[in-house]
């Protein structure tokens, strides 16, 4: 029935920030960018290499999300990559701040976290 996630839309507060963070150091590609003024926000279509996307928006004054300590709903959003060491290397090379790795107790894959600009959890996670 299900074949898989199309996408995964993200509001952010800041969308130049956001819009870097997203396609210049996590390197998506970005697959279109509009701005709707009636609403005041702007949407960037952003793909991963497996062909899964990430929405981005802005909006004017969206509340803030909790993220700590942990609300109900979506917990987090997990990347799949090859190595996370080197991943998390890459991440911290560029300024953004990342969990000790740790090892999954019921798969023994590798796996850490780090934040968006508005901190938004994300994960690696050995492939």
């Amino acid at each position: 029935m299900l074949n898989g996630i199309h996408h995964v839309a993200i509001i952010c507060s800041d969308y130049q920030r956001s819009k870097h963070f997203y396609s210049q150091i996590l390197k998506l590609e970005i697959i279109n960018e509009s701005y709707r003024a009636q609403r005041q926000s702007y949407k960037l279509d952003l793909r991963l290499p497996d062909n899964s996307q990430i929405e981005l928006f802005s909006f004017p004054d969206a509340p803030q999300r909790p993220s700590y300590p942990e609300a109900q709903g979506l917990r987090h959003l997990a990347f799949s990559v090859d190595d996370v060491e080197s991943v998390a290397a890459y991440l911290v090379k560029h300024h953004i701040e990342v969990e000790a790795i740790r090892i999954d107790e019921l798969t023994g894959k590798k796996f850490t976290f780090f934040s968006d600009p508005d901190g938004l959890p994300l994960e690696l996670y050995q492939s």
